[in-house]
């Protein structure tokens, strides 16, 4: 299993970005999948998931409104579309495989198996 992010950079608060997130070693359309982001000194944060076939999109209260998960299973790539971003959306960005999901009350926990390796994404003035 390996995934291989792109698309991260430095942006001015209020800028977009569109993270990338090519898969390969696994059969990419059978796995929800999620964006997980780490801040400097902090712990790792969910930001966004997405069922296997798309149908289902999950984000957390901070990111709603902003950003756009998505897939093209038939490029076995996950995406993550980042606007009106914030310096507090200042964080290496991962994507990860989920192992196993349960939804209560419109809400995912996510369990994951594998992760990429991130890409850098910061937001300054």
């Amino acid at each position: 299993v390996q995934f291989v992010e792109s698309g991260g950079g430095m942006v001015h608060p209020g800028g977009s970005l569109r993270l990338s997130c090519a898969a390969s070693g696994f059969t990419f359309n059978t796995y929800d999948m999620t964006w997980v982001r780490q801040a400097p000194g902090k712990g790792p944060e969910w930001v966004s998931g997405i069922s296997a076939g798309g149908g289902s999109t999950y984000y957390a209260d901070s990111v709603k409104g902003r950003f756009t998960i998505s897939r093209d299973n038939a490029k076995n790539t996950l995406y993550l579309q980042m606007s009106s971003l914030k310096p507090e959306d200042t964080a290496l960005y991962y994507c990860a495989r989920v192992s196993f999901v349960q939804v209560l009350g419109g809400r995912p926990r996510y369990e994951y198996d594998y992760w990429g390796q991130g890409t850098q994404v910061t937001v300054s003035s």
